[in-house]
C-alpha cells in the first residue's frame, strides 16, 4: 500500500532553522523506515511563498518577491541535501502546477456552494497569516497580541469566505470516528475544544496585497495563504488530475506539522477537503518546539540555532541522532550542547562503536577476516537474541507507529547494552585458547547482533550504519528489514574495520 509522508512547506522570511531540520528529520526517518520495510513511499516537503508577510520581507531586502522567493527556497532546497534526506518531491507553491491546482480546488469549493463574497472586519497577525477572535487576545503597553505573540492589526476589506460555520458538527464526527486523527492527545483535545466552541466563516481571500494566487474569476483578490499552502499537498500529487501517477498516494499517512500550525491542518484542511468530496489525510502530527540552553529561541536574543553549523561541527549523523533522541517527540525540548556531546561520546562512539570495533577487529585477529558460521548455544537463543534481538524490529516498528521515536532509538540502545554486556561475560578474546568453538559462536553472535542494529539505525544514521553495513561485510541487496531473515553465508571475507565516530574531546 502507498505512504505518503509531508512536512510543512515552510515559510521563505527566512533561512532554515533547527525547527525546519527537525520537522524534516522525523518525515525522513519516517520515509526510509517504511521503505526498508518494502512499502512504496512518497515524501514531499518544500516552500510556501506567498503571502503579506513574504512580500514586506522582498520590499525590505530590496528585491521583487519571485526573485526574493527563488533566494530563500534554495536555502530550503540545500538543508535537504545537508540533513540527507531522502524526499521524493519538492513543491514551491509560485510554480505553474500549484497555481493551477489551487483554482480548481477553490472552483470545486465555489461550485458546490462553500464560497461566497462578503467584507472581513477583524483581528490580523501578519506574522502568522491568520484572523483571531477577540477572546483570544492579551493586550500590552496598548498593542494587541495573538496567541503566538503576534502583534494584531485591526483588518477590514472586501473578502470571499468559506462556510466553515457549517462544518464543526461534521469535524467532530470526523475527530471520533477516527481518534488517531491528531496526535500527540495534547493536540487532539486542543482543537476538539476549539471546534466546540464555534466556527465562524473563514476569510479566504485579501485585497491589500498582491503577492498570492489569483481568485479564479476575479483579479482584485488573491487566495488567503493558508488556502494556497495546503493545496500544495495534491498539487504535488497532480490535483486536479485524479487519474494522475502520484495521486493514488492521496490520502497523506502523516503530515508533519510544528504545534503552532495545527489549527490549519486540522481543521481548515479537512473542512476544505471533505466539502470538495476528497478524503482528509489520515493524521496530523504536531511535534513540539526547542528551546536553546533553556532560552527560548529568537532572532532578537541571537540564539537561533543553525543546523548546518551543528552539522558541520558534530557530523551530520550525530545531529539526526540526537535530535530525535533527546526528546519524546511530541513535547517540547530544550537543545543543549553539553546533551549532544554526551550522546555522540556515550552512546554512539563507545556503546555502538567501540562494540562493532572490538568485535570486527577480533574476527580480523581470530578468524582470518571471514565470518564464523552460527552456533547458538540455547542460552544465546533465550537471552541476547530471544529476549533482545528477536522482538527488536516489532517493538520499533511499533514505536514508530506512534512517533515514539526518543523511544525507538531506545529499545535498540538497550540491546546494544546487553551486546557489551554479552562480549564482557563470554570474553572471545580469553576462549580462543580455552574454548575456540564457543569464541567462533561468540563472535558470530555478536556480528549477527551487529547487523540487527545497522539495519534497524538506517532511517536514523543512513551514512554511517551504512559504512558499519559494509564492514560487516553485508551486501547492498541485503539491507532491508526482511534481509534479517538470511543469514550471511560462513566464510564471507571482511573487510578491515575502522571507527565509526569522532568522539568530542574537549566539549564547549
Amino acid at each position: 500500500m502507498p505512504v505518503y509522508l509531508t512536512t510543512p512547506i515552510y515559510y521563505v522570511n527566512d533561512k532554515p532553522h533547527i525547527g525546519h531540520a527537525y520537522t524534516s528529520l522525523a518525515t525522513d526517518v519516517l520515509a526510509r523506515w517504511h521503505r526498508l520495510a518494502g512499502e512504496e513511499v512518497y515524501f514531499l516537503t518544500g516552500t510556501d511563498e506567498h503571502g503579506q508577510k513574504v512580500e514586506k520581507a522582498a520590499q525590505d531586502a530590496g528585491q521583487d518577491p519571485q526573485a526574493f522567493t527563488d533566494r530563500v527556497s534554495q536555502a530550503f532546497r540545500d538543508l535537504t541535501g545537508a540533513m540527507n534526506l531522502s524526499n521524493d518531491g519538492f513543491i514551491r507553491t509560485t510554480e505553474p502546477r500549484h497555481r493551477a491546482a489551487c483554482q480548481a480546488l477553490w472552483q470545486r469549493l465555489a461550485e458546490k456552494g462553500e464560497i461566497y463574497l462578503g467584507a472581513y472586519e477583524g483581528w490580523y497577525a501578519v506574522r502568522d497569516e491568520a484572523f483571531y477572535g477577540p477572546d483570544e487576545l492579551t493586550e500590552r503597553d496598548g498593542v494587541k497580541y495573538a496567541p503566538s505573540g503576534a502583534p494584531v492589526e485591526w483588518v477590514r476589506e472586501p473578502s470571499y469566505f468559506f462556510r466553515l460555520s457549517a462544518w464543526g458538527d461534521k469535524l467532530l464526527k470526523f475527530y471520533e470516528d477516527n481518534p488517531d486523527f491528531i496526535q500527540p492527545a495534547t493536540r487532539r483535545n486542543e482543537v476538539m475544544a476549539f471546534v466546540k466552541s464555534g466556527l465562524t466563516d473563514l476569510s479566504i481571500s485579501r485585497t491589500s496585497f498582491r503577492w498570492g494566487v489569483p481568485v479564479p474569476g476575479d483579479d482584485a483578490h488573491v487566495m488567503y495563504v493558508w488556502m494556497d499552502a495546503l493545496t500544495n499537498y495534491i498539487t504535488a500529487l497532480g490535483y486536479p488530475d485524479e487519474k494522475a501517477e502520484l495521486w493514488r498516494f492521496w490520502p497523506a499517512d502523516v503530515h508533519m506539522v510544528g504545534k503552532d500550525i495545527v489549527r490549519f491542518h486540522a481543521i481548515y484542511w479537512p473542512a476544505f477537503l471533505m466539502a470538495a468530496d476528497l478524503p482528509p489525510p489520515r493524521r496530523v502530527f504536531a511535534h513540539g518546539w526547542w528551546t536553546n540552553e533553556g532560552q527560548k529561541i529568537s532572532k532578537s536574543v541571537g540564539n537561533v540555532i543553525d543546523p548546518l553549523a551543528l552539522v558541520q561541527e558534530f557530523g551530520l549523523d550525530p545531529v539526526r541522532y540526537f535530535l530525535l533522541r533527546e526528546v519524546p517527540f511530541g513535547q517540547d525540548g530544550d537543545f543543549s550542547r553539553a546533551a549532544l556531546t554526551n550522546r555522540l561520546n556515550g552512546e554512539l562512539a563507545d556503546a555502538l562503536g567501540n562494540l562493532a570495533n572490538r568485535v570486527l577487529s577480533l574476527i580480523q585477529r581470530n578468524c582470518e577476516g571471514k565470518l564464523p558460521g552460527v552456533a547458538r548455544s540455547d542460552a544465546d537463543s533465550a537471552g541476547l537474541f530471544g529476549a533482545f534481538l528477536d522482538p527488536l524490529e516489532s517493538r520499533m516498528a511499533q514505536r514508530l507507529e506512534k512517533m515514539e521515536f526518543h523511544l525507538a532509538l531506545e529499545a535498540i540502545f538497550e540491546a546494544v547494552r546487553e551486546a557489551n554486556g554479552y562480549i564482557t561475560r563470554e570474553a572471545p578474546w580469553a576462549l580462543k585458547k580455552t574454548d575456540p568453538v564457543r569464541m567462533l559462536a561468540v563472535l558470530r553472535n555478536l556480528h549477527d547482533a551487529l547487523r540487527v542494529f545497522a539495519t534497524l539505525l538506517q532511517p536514523f544514521m543512513p551514512d554511517t550504519m551504512a559504512r558499519l553495513l559494509d564492514q560487516l561485510g553485508v551486501p547492498e541487496e541485503a539491507r532491508s528489514l526482511s534481509s534479517l531473515a538470511t543469514p550471511l553465508p560462513e566464510g564471507l571475507a571482511l573487510p578491515t574495520p575502522a571507527p565509526l565516530f569522532q568522539k568530542i574531546q574537549n566539549p564547549a
